[in-house]
């Protein structure tokens, strides 16, 4: 039987691949069940300090698997939301590399991810709305934060699809690459993360998710949890260290 989701672990990456191209990577119960079981090694091995996710065949995902559905089969996880990710996603930065469509949860999907690296073919929208259904797989609540609330409305509203040049002017993903080329420019940008103290990095996704939440007034107060483990870790010492003796710091994330 086939992986619905393959997983990849190299030089500090995952990379999680969604495998149902025969259906344009359509989210089933099995495909969430393993990305919340890949999660769960993501935010547990040391090693892993930067995830990527991305899709087989030339798409990224178009959603829920309607034959599943129609079976009366929801691709949720209690907790993870849709395909085992929506509504907890990795504690580490991820970044979604979408060839494709991304459609619906998988669209959700994409804005679950801290970045975007699209190719040209890639096509995004939220068509629930054109089946009476809404996207609260996330689409209602992270598309308004993540662009112009007016544009959000309308996408949400109208289900249309937005492709990669629109996408970019509203700030929703972060780079534009030719067609087959996503993951590649993905593994770039994540092993320039993965350089960084991964404590520094960590940190930086936990106080800035976190603060969305926070008020204004005691969000200094508040990001010290988060903040002060780092400047007192031995990760800190070592990038002085390398800094002052021009070399590459070793990090140990502690």
């Amino acid at each position: 039987m086939m992986e619905e989701l393959k997983v990849e672990i190299v030089d500090h990456l995952a990379i999680l691949t969604i495998n149902r191209p025969e259906a344009r990577n359509a989210a089933t119960l099995a495909l969430s069940q393993a990305m919340a079981g890949a999660i769960d090694r993501i935010n547990a091995d040391p090693e892993i300090r930067v995830a990527i996710l991305t899709g087989a065949g030339g798409n990224f995902c178009a959603g829920m698997d309607l034959k599943g559905f129609m079976k009366g089969e929801i691709p949720r996880i209690e907790g993870r939301g849709f395909a085992g990710m929506t509504e907890a996603p990795p504690k580490k930065p991820i970044i979604a590399a979408v060839e494709g469509y991304a459609l619906g949860g998988g669209f959700e999907l994409a804005l679950a991810c801290d970045m975007i690296v699209a190719s040209e073919t890639a096509r995004f929208g939220l068509p629930e709305v054109k089946r009476g259904l809404v996207a609260r797989g996330g689409g209602l609540l992270r598309l308004p934060q993540q662009m112009p609330y007016r544009k959000a409305m309308e996408l949400l509203m109208t289900g249309r699809l937005l492709d990669p040049a629109e996408a970019e002017r509203f700030g929703l993903i972060n780079r534009i690459v030719s067609s087959g080329e996503a993951l590649t420019a993905a593994r770039e940008l994540a092993t320039e993360i993965s350089a960084n103290g991964p404590l520094a990095v960590a940190a930086v996704k936990e106080v800035v998710t976190q603060a969305q939440n926070w008020r204004s007034d005691e969000a200094f107060v508040l990001q010290r949890s988060y903040t002060d483990p780092v400047f007192a870790s031995e990760d800190a010492k070592e990038g002085a260290a390398a800094f002052a003796e021009k070399r590459m710091p070793e990090w140990k994330g502690r």
